[in-house]
């Protein structure tokens, strides 16, 4: 009984997967490999993410015996974050447009001091925006070996934001032409970007009633359930059928629906990249 209870669980959560992917859609672009190795706070936030979702797996298998309840607990713990909003990630991705449209005035100015191109980003690396200065830093390292164009793709490819995008453009068409009135383009750029960070703001600060909603819908629903596991185990002894490992993983999939539209509805989506791929 356990092992088919557990293959259950396993087939469950292998069909709630797919029917994600499914529903979400995948990207048919063709793959390439990155050269650019995962921010430190990426692999942070990854860890608390396996940590939580591990954990609670764990507990919940110790605490049940139910592999489905212990399937929907992992996953619970891992998009945890998530669901109730990641204010550091929102935090980083505004200050990074603030720098880099920093970034873009410094070079305007120091090429106004009658500096080329190069030289400019070159002197700018040891007083670069705190937010992009390792990339900044490696960018200035790369042109001391390598052409700016393909340097910059490798720029871009390392800010991987859509402003950063613009203005690696800007710099890889002034590299190609004539850098004649690069200086007027940035400092529009950079208006831009910071025009851009005002609207970010408004709109976090607007979307902060639905992340609370989330946070309180999510406290509501998942704090009884606890309670009845610690404090009346034997109300919730259907669950731990066949059968009612069944309808947990459907009720699981209905709340688990309903999250990722509230987390949804309350987050920001950034526009795309036009500017990527490295190296052509």
């Amino acid at each position: 009984m356990t092992l088919l209870m557990t293959l259950l669980g396993a087939v469950f959560g292998l069909a709630a997967v797919t029917s994600f992917v499914a529903l979400r859609g995948v990207d048919l672009a063709p793959w390439r490999p990155s050269r650019v190795a995962m921010p430190d706070h990426q692999i942070e936030r990854l860890g608390l993410r396996l940590a939580l979702g591990v954990g609670g797996g764990v507990f919940m298998a110790a605490l049940t015996r139910w592999p489905v309840g212990s399937l929907l607990v992992a996953a619970a713990g891992f998009f945890l974050p998530t669901v109730l909003g990641e204010k550091g990630a929102r935090q980083s991705q505004v200050g990074k447009v603030e720098a880099i449209a920093s970034w873009a005035e410094m070079l305007r100015d120091t090429m106004a001091g009658a500096g080329g191109l190069e030289q400019s980003i070159i002197a700018s690396a040891g007083v670069a925006p705190m937010a992009i200065r390792p990339e900044v830093v490696a960018l200035a390292s790369r042109l001391q070996r390598d052409r700016l164009t393909p340097a910059l793709r490798d720029f871009a490819d390392e800010l991987n934001d859509p402003t950063g995008d613009l203005v690696v453009a800007a710099l890889i068409l002034a590299a190609d032409k004539s850098p004649k009135r690069l200086g007027q383009l940035l400092g529009m750029l950079a208006e831009s970007a910071r025009a851009e960070v005002n609207m970010r703001l408004r709109v976090d600060a607007g979307r902060a009633r639905t992340r609370t909603s989330v946070r309180v819908v999510s406290f509501t629903t998942v704090a009884p359930a606890l309670l009845l596991l610690v404090l009346n185990r034997s109300y919730l002894e259907p669950y731990g059928t066949v059968l009612g490992q069944l309808v947990l993983g459907v009720v699981g999939a209905c709340f688990a629906t309903s999250f990722w539209w509230l987390a949804r509805a309350s987050r920001l989506v950034a526009n795309e990249r036009f500017l990527s791929g490295g190296r052509r």
